[in-house]
């Protein structure tokens, strides 16, 4: 089974070259400004693509996926997992839109108490884990230097222990590293800039 993994698209999917395969995964920043007209776009062009399974998991741009009744309106094909999981060919995966701030961006929650919460709620026998921010420490490193990724998140891994970790967010920081036995991803196809500078990865399971 082929993986086709990307996020942070920012409203420039049209433009991005999509390998087949058989599950196609974004992990979130779909849109730029989260509005209606910008999320109907995307989510048509992802419901046209020619992968078996959909898989979307929004990022703290997606301001349109924070409305319960706008869920009602993804389209069928498509998968939104926000806090929830599904199993495909007997492979479990779990997503998780949530990233750390206290900005009012889309899924923003507090760092500490509030955030950790998401997190227990990762079955322990998750294999493939999407979430929108990266773990600290790990391909969360922007510009300047500060690492923004998420401390509990990165606590709970090694209790998890999935085979794959996908994300997004950082754009500085795009690119792929193993650590203990788990493959981290951070999916980030356009640079700082807004500027589309990466490929979509492929993951063959």
């Amino acid at each position: 089974m082929r993986l086709i993994c990307l996020a942070d698209t920012h409203n420039l999917h049209y433009e991005i070259p999509i390998p087949d395969g058989d599950v196609l995964i974004h992990a979130g920043d779909c849109t730029d400004g989260g509005t209606r007209n910008e999320t109907e776009n995307f989510l048509e062009w992802f419901s046209s693509q020619p992968h078996k399974h959909k898989i979307l998991v929004p990022g703290n741009h997606d301001f349109y996926f924070e409305k319960n009744e706008n869920l009602k309106k993804v389209p069928d094909d498509i998968h939104l997992l926000i806090d929830s999981g599904l199993e495909i060919e007997k492979i479990k995966i779990w997503g998780s839109p949530v990233t750390p701030g206290l900005n009012n961006w889309a899924f923003n929650r507090e760092r500490g108490k509030q955030i950790k919460k998401h997190w227990e709620l990762i079955p322990i026998d998750t294999d493939i884990l999407i979430t929108h921010t990266p773990p600290f420490g790990i391909l969360d490193e922007i510009g300047s230097g500060i690492k923004l990724g998420c401390e509990e998140l990165k606590r709970i891994l090694p209790i998890v222990q999935p085979k794959h970790h996908l994300f997004g967010h950082i754009h500085n920081a795009s690119g792929s590293i193993i650590r203990s036995g788990i493959s981290y991803s951070n999916l980030s196809i356009l640079d700082e800039r807004l500027r589309i500078m990466y490929s979509p990865k492929s993951i063959d399971l």
